[in-house]
C-alpha cells in the first residue's frame, strides 16, 4: 500500500475531475500507480514567483509548468490588470523562448488574456527576454510575459511577468497578484481564445529594438577599430541569434563567426551540458573556434539572452573566461569613463548592482563621484531602482550571476546590448595593444584587487528544499565567530533586516526588502553571503576576497590563497 500525504491527496484529486483533459488525468493516475514520489513533488505546493519570475519543471500537477498552472496565473493576473486599470484599453506583450512547449504556451497564455477581453501583441516566433522588456514600453502595454526558464535544464519552463515600466513584479505587487491567483478555482479559467484582440508582432518591435540598442551600446569607436576586432559569437541553441547579429552588423563589426552548431534554437542544448555562460563549459565551443580563427573576443549568451559570457585572447594567445563579476566592473568603469569625458558627470547619476556581488562596484562609484545603489539579487530589483530615482540618471548596472543593463530603454538586463559594449570596449582597448584582462588589471591597480568566486549545492525536491531550509536555520541560530582564522566582525541577516556588529555588539537597521539571505564580513575584508536560489533547488555562497596592489607582488596567487582556505572551511563546516 503506498501512502500519500491527504492534504497531496486532496489536490491531487482535484486533477481527476473532468474540468481537466484526459490526458492529463491519465498521466497523473500512472504517477500513483508508478512513480508516487515524483507524485508528491508535483503536487505538495504551488509554483512560486522567485527572483527570476516563476519556473519549475513541465509535467501535470500544481507545482509544475503546464497548461492549468499557466491558465490560472494569467486568469489572475487578468482579474488583477482590470482592477488597476479600470476602464482602460488593457494591452499585455508575451515573448517566448526556444524551450520545449514554450510556443504553444505562450499562445495558451494569450488566448487567456484575449478571452478576458485584454489587447495581446505575441511575437510570432522567439525572442530574446530584453526585447519583451522593451516591448512593453515601446507599444504601451500596463503588462508582459516571456515564456522562459532561463538557463535551467531542458525540463524546465517558466513565466516572467513585466509591468508597464518594463521591469518585473516587486513587492508588494507580487504578493497581490499571488493573493489573486490563489484565490481562483482552475475552473474559473477562460481559456476560450477572442482571436480578435490577439495581434502578432515581429519586425516593428525588432526595428526599434535594435536601433535603440545601438545608441546606447556604441561610444564613438572608429569604424578601423571595429574593422580590426575579430569576434566568434554562440546563442548556445537559444534565441540571441535573432538579434546579436543583427545590432553588431547594424553598428558596423562585420569580423563575426557564428559557431553554426550551437546556431539553431534546439530545447534539448545538445552541445552542452548546461546552456549557462556562467559555467565555462558553455563557452567551450566558441572558444576552440576562436582559438582557429584567431579571433579577439569569444560573446555567448544563454538561451533567452539576458546574461552573457565573455573569453577573450589573452597574452600567450590563449582565451581566458572574465567572469560576471569582472564584466560588470570592465562594462561600469568604461561607461563612467565616457560619461566623465563627455562632461556628463554633475553628481545626479547613479550604478547599481547586488548585495552578493563584488565590493568593487560601490569603489568605482566613489571613485567617479556618482551615487551607488545596492539591492536584493535578482535584475527587478535594479529595475525598480530606476522606478525609484526618477531625479538620478541611471548609466549602467549589473549582477555577479553574468547580466547587464545599459540605460533605462530596458529594464532587465541585456545580453545585447551588453555584448556590443564588451565589443565597443575591446575594440578601442585592442588599437592600444591591450586587451580587457590588462584593462581590468588597471582599474584594479587604481582601486584594489578583488577577487570572486561562487559555491552552489543542488538540492532537488521537497525534501532538498527542508535541507536547504535547515541550513540557513542553522547558519543563523550558530552564526560563524571566525571564518578561516578570521575574526567574524559584521553579519547581515536580510531575512530579520538587521545588521550585527559583532566588536561592538551594536545593530542597525538594514533599508533593504526582507530576503533569506546572510552576509558574513571578516577582519581582513572578506566577504562571504549565503543564500537559497529563487529560481533553481540551490543554495549559493558567494564569496569575495581582496588586497591592494601593494600588499602582495603575486595578487592572483595570493587571492586565490584566500579563497581556497575559505572555501575549505565551508566544506568542512
Amino acid at each position: 500500500m503506498i501512502y500519500v500525504d491527504p492534504k497531496i491527496l486532496e489536490r491531487v484529486n482535484t486533477w481527476l475531475t473532468p474540468f481537466f483533459d484526459e490526458n492529463t488525468q491519465q498521466k497523473i493516475k500512472d504517477l500513483i500507480a508508478l512513480e508516487p514520489k515524483v507524485l508528491e513533488d508535483s503536487f505538495y505546493k504551488n509554483l512560486e514567483f522567485g527572483t527570476g519570475g516563476m519556473r519549475g519543471i513541465m509535467g501535470v500537477g500544481d507545482n509544475r509548468i503546464n497548461k492549468y498552472t499557466l491558465g490560472k496565473n494569467t486568469q489572475g493576473l487578468s482579474n488583477y490588470l482590470k482592477k488597476q486599470f479600470p476602464n482602460q484599453v488593457i494591452k499585455v506583450a508575451i515573448a517566448y523562448d526556444c524551450r520545449h512547449n514554450s510556443k504553444k504556451l505562450s499562445k495558451l497564455v494569450a488566448d487567456v488574456f484575449s478571452g478576458n477581453g485584454i489587447q495581446v501583441y505575441l511575437f510570432s516566433d522567439l525572442r530574446p527576454t530584453p526585447e519583451l522588456s522593451f516591448a512593453v514600453k515601446h507599444l504601451d502595454c500596463q503588462c508582459g510575459i516571456v515564456l522562459t526558464a532561463s538557463h535551467n535544464p531542458p525540463e524546465y519552463n517558466g513565466y516572467k511577468v513585466y509591468w508597464e515600466d518594463g521591469g518585473q513584479l516587486v513587492p508588494p505587487q507580487d504578493g497581490e497578484i499571488i493573493s489573486e491567483i490563489n484565490s481562483l478555482e482552475y475552473t474559473e479559467v477562460n481559456f476560450e481564445a477572442n482571436e480578435s484582440l490577439i495581434s502578432y508582432i515581429d519586425t516593428e518591435v525588432d526595428e526599434a529594438f535594435a536601433k535603440a540598442s545601438i545608441e546606447n551600446g556604441t561610444f564613438n569607436t572608429p569604424q578601423e577599430e571595429k574593422d580590426q576586432l575579430k569576434i566568434v559569437f554562440t546563442s548556445l541553441h537559444g534565441t540571441s541569434i535573432t538579434m546579436i547579429p543583427k545590432v553588431l552588423q547594424e553598428a558596423g563589426y562585420k569580423n563575426v563567426t557564428i559557431v553554426e552548431e550551437q546556431a539553431e534554437p534546439n530545447g534539448d542544448f545538445p552541445t552542452v551540458v548546461s546552456p549557462n555562460p556562467e559555467e565555462p563549459e558553455a563557452l567551450k565551443m566558441a572558444i576552440d573556434l576562436a582559438k582557429k580563427e584567431n579571433a579577439d573576443i569569444v560573446i555567448g549568451t544563454d538561451p533567452d539572452c539576458d546574461r552573457l559570457g565573455i573569453a577573450v585572447k589573452n597574452e600567450n594567445g590563449d582565451f581566458t573566461i572574465i567572469n560576471g563579476n569582472q564584466a560588470m566592473v570592465i562594462k561600469t568603469y568604461f561607461l563612467l569613463q565616457q560619461w566623465k569625458e563627455k562632461g556628463k558627470l554633475n553628481g545626479n547619476q547613479f550604478i547599481a548592482s547586488t548585495i552578493v556581488s563584488t565590493p568593487l562596484i560601490g569603489k568605482i562609484a566613489n571613485a567617479f563621484n556618482v551615487h551607488y545603489k545596492e539591492g536584493l539579487t535578482g535584475f527587478k530589483w535594479i529595475a525598480k531602482m530606476i522606478k525609484d530615482f526618477p531625479e538620478l540618471d541611471f548609466i549602467g548596472g549589473g549582477e555577479e550571476s553574468f547580466g547587464y543593463l545599459i540605460g533605462d530603454f530596458v529594464r532587465d538586463k541585456d545580453a545585447v546590448t551588453a555584448a556590443l559594449l564588451a565589443c565597443e570596449i575591446a575594440a578601442q582597448e585592442k588599437a592600444k595593444g591591450k586587451n580587457l584582462l590588462q584593462y581590468l588589471d588597471e582599474i584594479s591597480e587604481n582601486l584594489g584587487f578583488y577577487k570572486e568566486h561562487l559555491i552552489s549545492i543542488v538540492k532537488k525536491g521537497k525534501e532538498g528544499a527542508e535541507e536547504i531550509s535547515n541550513m540557513m536555520k542553522q547558519f543563523r541560530e550558530n552564526p560563524f565567530t571566525k571564518i578561516a582564522g578570521h575574526q567574524v566582525v559584521r553579519i547581515e541577516d536580510y531575512l530579520t533586516s538587521v545588521a550585527r556588529n559583532t566588536l561592538t555588539n551594536t545593530s542597525e537597521t538594514i533599508d533593504i526588502p526582507k530576503s533569506n539571505v546572510l552576509i558574513y564580513f571578516t577582519e581582513d575584508g572578506s566577504k562571504i553571503a549565503m543564500r537559497p536560489s529563487g529560481t533553481e533547488p540551490k543554495i549559493k555562497f558567494y564569496i569575495s576576497v581582496h588586497c591592494n596592489a601593494d600588499e602582495s607582488d603575486t595578487i592572483e596567487t595570493y587571492l586565490q590563497k584566500k579563497l581556497d582556505t575559505i572555501i575549505s572551511f565551508l566544506n568542512n563546516s
